[in-house]
């Protein structure tokens, strides 16, 4: 998400004063940020040597992007002799290697919980609204034109006005207007606006040989606007840190200097609403930042040769549930406070596998493709209890009509608590869960509630007695009559993408059931359920190391290489999706040589 600019010359504007209502303001805030979180996830683990079968680390990379358009994934290996080789996977536009590996080290990425800009609410000159002052002094705003052509048509103009802080903008979101009126203004100060340094950390992560060489290179270039790094290397180290690029804002600044609407935002979301009018509320510089106004490295949450070290877009609070991580401003993100429901499953599922131990790269691939549902193994049981209590095996449904529920019982009961394609049940399940989460507060959700001192098995044991639960069961079972669908059809028939006429079956699941294999894709009963997957589960990397100078890694491209349907590799890596299987990736150069596949085109300049 993104904060428009102010598009016009200044108005009276009749949008509603944010600081009207501070917890309205608050939740819309922390709604803007949580939806480029989640909707554009991660997972990534990574296993210390002490945990592995050969004492080399393991990683396992599971980004979370959009199967179509710009912000696709492609793969592919860059090699320099003596300067450069490494493989994994870029952006689509982009010239390096975003998430990948190399002989010694490999790294993933997780989008971060830190809330990469801030706001300077603007005190105006009563005698022009185009001037605000600071410690009593107007300063005039900038006007500047910008003009953008457009293809077929005529070039759109539009007007900004910016101040020492940013630009003057009209909404963080619709549920967040920012008016500006006859007394303020809102500037957003965007520090990764000017931070053109994103290839220079890719290249030298690239290079790097070590969890320490990744660590440096994240210092020395400081480039990443939005991600978290979880890395491991040969030598059985590890590494999470949230080296980001934020503005310097601290909890002390925040309390000194927040604006009564900052006051509600700050907490909810780490959003700092700052009085622009007091110079003294300017944001200052850490010695160790390559540019002025954002937190140098070294005041980043970071953690370092832990057993295990993992992310699923949570803060950093728990990267690792035994070591936890404190003390970092709220701005990073926040401490003691509930996780999602794939952080849970996914901390759970890693530290188990860490006490376990003796783990190999073939831990990892099962891992990615457990298809776990921690909301099943927390809720379902006792959804199945509720749907046996009901009077006469009937709910009501939303529009108040009486749904026989009955058969439904049998079938959560019975239900593997996987979203594997064969299993049956998730789709109930999977219907059932979203629209009682959807509109169930989790206080009223839950009998055991949050505790800071059990966070990943708390909230649990389902409230059996909450009236959301059978109009939920209710609303789920008449969708999918509606439909056409069994309620114990297997989840693969009504979970698919078609290539080349041909239905794949997907397994995995959507964010509010906690799967760490994410697919997330828009329901539609009429084409048979989730007939297209939107985003999820893209480039996976499983990557170790068995001594030689070859890492062991196995990786797949969910949607394949080519959007192309006339292309061979339009479809490849999606059938091979589904069925569970893995390319074996090719590193070193014998390797390469021997593939049978293998085509050599020499590029020659021209002269």
């Amino acid at each position: 998400p993104t904060a428009r600019p102010q598009a016009a010359d200044p108005a009276p504007d009749p949008a509603p004063d944010p600081a009207a209502d501070p917890a309205a303001a608050a939740e819309a805030a922390r709604e803007f940020f949580d939806t480029g979180r989640y909707d554009m996830g991660s997972n990534a683990v990574a296993f210390a040597g002490s945990t592995t079968a050969n004492g080399r680390g393991l990683l396992l990379g599971n980004p979370h992007y959009p199967w179509h358009g710009g912000r696709r994934f492609w793969q592919f290996q860059q090699t320099i002799p003596g300067e450069l080789n490494v493989s994994g996977a870029s952006l689509l536009g982009t010239a390096v290697v975003n998430i990948g590996f190399n002989e010694k080290v490999a790294w993933s990425h997780t989008v971060a919980t830190g809330t990469p800009v801030n706001l300077h609410q603007l005190a105006l000159d009563p005698a022009d609204p185009t001037a605000y002052l600071v410690d009593g002094k107007p300063e005039s705003m900038t006007r500047r034109t910008v003009t953008v052509p457009v293809a077929g048509g005529a070039p759109v103009t539009r007007t900004q006005w910016w101040t020492r802080y940013g630009p003057v903008v009209s909404d963080l979101g619709p549920g967040l207007p920012l008016p500006w009126t006859a007394q303020t203004a809102y500037a957003l100060n965007d520090p990764n606006a000017v931070n053109l340094r994103g290839s220079d950390t890719a290249l030298a992560m690239g290079r790097a040989r070590s969890v320490a060489g990744i660590q440096d290179a994240l210092r020395r270039t400081q480039g990443l606007p939005w991600v978290n790094t979880v890395a491991a290397d040969s030598a059985g180290g590890t590494l999470f840190t949230q080296t980001q690029v934020l503005p310097r804002i601290t909890d002390e600044l925040a309390a000194r200097c927040s604006t009564p609407l900052g006051r509600a935002t700050y907490p909810a979301s780490g959003l700092a609403v700052l009085d622009g009018s007091r110079g003294d509320c300017a944001i200052g510089s850490d010695p160790d930042a390559v540019q002025p106004g954002v937190f140098g490295p070294g005041k980043a949450p970071t953690l370092q040769g832990a057993p295990y070290a993992e992310n699923s877009n949570d803060s950093a609070w728990l990267a690792n549930a035994d070591r936890p991580l404190t003390g970092y401003e709220r701005i990073w993100g926040s401490v003691a406070t509930p996780r999602s429901p794939r952080t849970r499953g996914a901390v759970e599922d890693v530290s188990a596998m860490a006490a376990r131990g003796r783990l190999t790269v073939a831990d990892l691939q099962e891992q990615q493709f457990a298809n776990r549902v921690p909301a099943g193994d927390l809720a379902a049981a006792d959804a199945a209890k509720a749907c046996a209590a009901l009077p006469g095996g009937t709910a009501t449904a939303s529009d108040g009509g009486a749904v026989d529920v009955s058969a439904a019982c049998g079938v959560l009961a019975g239900w593997d608590r996987t979203t594997d394609s064969a299993s049956r049940g998730a789709l109930l399940f999977d219907r059932f869960w979203r629209r009682l989460t959807a509109s169930t507060p989790a206080k009223d959700l839950w009998l055991v509630p949050f505790s800071a001192a059990d966070p990943v098995r708390t909230p649990r044991t389902l409230n059996q007695a909450a009236p959301g639960v059978g109009r939920a069961l209710a609303d789920a079972v008449a969708e999918l009559r509606a439909a056409g669908i069994a309620l114990d059809a297997p989840l693969g028939e009504h979970q698919f993408v078609v290539r080349g006429g041909r239905r794949l079956p997907v397994g995995g699941g959507t964010e509010a059931l906690g799967v760490w294999n994410k697919i997330e894709a828009p329901w539609n009963g009429a084409a048979g359920g989730y007939p297209e997957v939107t985003h999820g589960s893209s480039h996976i990397q499983a990557v170790g190391w068995d001594g030689g100078r070859c890492p062991v890694a196995r990786t797949l491209l969910t949607y394949s290489q080519s959007s192309n349907p006339l292309s061979p590799y339009y479809a490849d890596q999606t059938r091979m999706y589904s069925e569970e299987r893995w390319v074996t990736a090719r590193f070193c150069e014998r390797d390469i040589l021997t593939s049978p596949k293998l085509k050599v085109v020499l590029a020659r300049e021209r002269r």
